[in-house]
This record gives C-alpha cells, structure tokens and sequence, in this order.
C-alpha cells in the first residue's frame, strides 16, 4: 500500500486530495496549521500539525515521521493576498514567499530522507507564476512567490532525479475554494482529481514539468 502525505489538508483542494487518495486505498497524512478542522473526521488519516513556513516545525514533523516511507508528498498548502501597485505591503509579500516559495522547498529537503525510490512530488503552484503568462498584473507577492516556487521545483526536479524521485509542478485551475471566495471555474473534488491523474502520470521522463490538471502544458 502505498503512503501519501498532503499539506494543507484541512480545506479546499487539499481536503479534496486527502478524500480522494483515502479512497484510492492510500495510507494518508494531511497536516493542517492551526485546526484539522473536517480532516480530522476523515477516518483512517494520520493528521499532523506543521507551519510549513517555520523551519523548526517542519523539522519537527520530519521527526514524528522517522521510519515512514512516503510514495507520494503533495506541497498543496499555500496563501494569497491580493495586492496593487498603490497597496503594496511587503511583510504580505515575505509571508507568501515564507509559504507558497519556501514552504514546498522547506518541507521537501526536510523529507527527502522518507521518500521511496519512486516517489513522486507534486507542489500545487499556479499560472498565475507564469512569466510569459501574466497579462493583467497586480497581485505582486503571489505571482512573485509563484514564480519563485516553479524554479525551485525545476531544481528540485534535477536534483532528485538520481534518487527516483520524479516532481511535477501543477496550477490546478481556477477552483472554487475560500481562497478564491468560492469563484472559480472548477470544484475542489475536480481540481483534486485532475492534479492526481497529472501525478499519475509523472516519470523521471517529463520531471520538472510545470502543467495544469486538465494536463495543459503552461509557458513559464
């Protein structure tokens, strides 16, 4: 039986990707921040509590996992603060780097050492990190954190790649999730399915590729 672990489990896609994989037959763990909120109902998931953007806590997670052996880690956890150019507020903009660039970095280094040879890592990035794609603007510390974290899992990606260890970077469409205000073009439950049939098909062949979950290629 394979063992998965998601961050950022305890709502939106990530709530829909521990639900899913439960009922694929995985053995799961979803950790959460502040409360497991509707993971902790879910039966038979392990659930963790971990600040993916505090270097101890991730550490500390690392440890309460020692002799697990995880087939498949998803950095799902992230957060958005909509800014423009005249509201600029760069402790906003540390913070988005601290979780949505640093967070899937820190707990990936953190748990290389439980990853099976084979695994697969997915970072739930967006187009919205898109260089070539950004024709609207604004949004400065998310598209900067974005854009930040697709590098990161291109490197990632080569430097795991002797180890078996393939890493897909996925923009799960726009969903319908409290990050959005419930606007989107689709449900948590299909973005989820979408980004698992996207890491179902990672190989160390197309490693490092930065695709949406309905399997679009996207312009970095």
């Amino acid at each position: 039986m394979t063992t998965a672990l998601v961050t950022g489990a305890n709502r939106g896609i990530g709530l829909s990707l521990v639900r899913a994989l439960v009922l694929r037959g995985h053995d799961v763990i979803g950790t959460y921040r502040s409360s497991p909120g509707e993971l902790a109902r879910i039966v038979g998931v392990r659930t963790e509590r971990v600040d993916v953007a505090d270097r101890a806590s991730v550490l500390a997670l690392a440890s309460r996992l020692e002799g697990v052996s995880l087939d498949l880690l998803i950095n799902n956890a992230g957060v958005l603060s909509r800014q423009s150019l005249d509201e600029l507020d760069e402790d906003e903009i540390r913070t988005q780097f601290e979780v949505n660039a640093m967070g899937p970095l820190r707990v990936t280094a953190a748990l290389v050492p439980l990853l099976a040879k084979g695994a697969r890592v997915g970072i739930v990035t967006s187009r919205m990190g898109s260089v070539a794609d950004n024709t609207s603007g604004s949004h400065y510390g998310y598209r900067m954190s974005k854009a930040a974290v697709n590098i990161a899992g291109v490197s990632l990606a080569c430097d795991l790649r002797e180890q078996g260890i393939s890493v897909a970077l996925l923009h799960p469409g726009y969903v319908r999730t409290e990050m959005t205000g419930g606007r989107g073009l689709w449900g948590p439950d299909e973005a989820a399915a979408g980004l698992l049939a996207r890491l179902d098909e990672t190989t160390l062949e197309n490693t490092g590729r930065f695709v949406h979950a309905d399997g679009t290629p996207l312009p970095w």
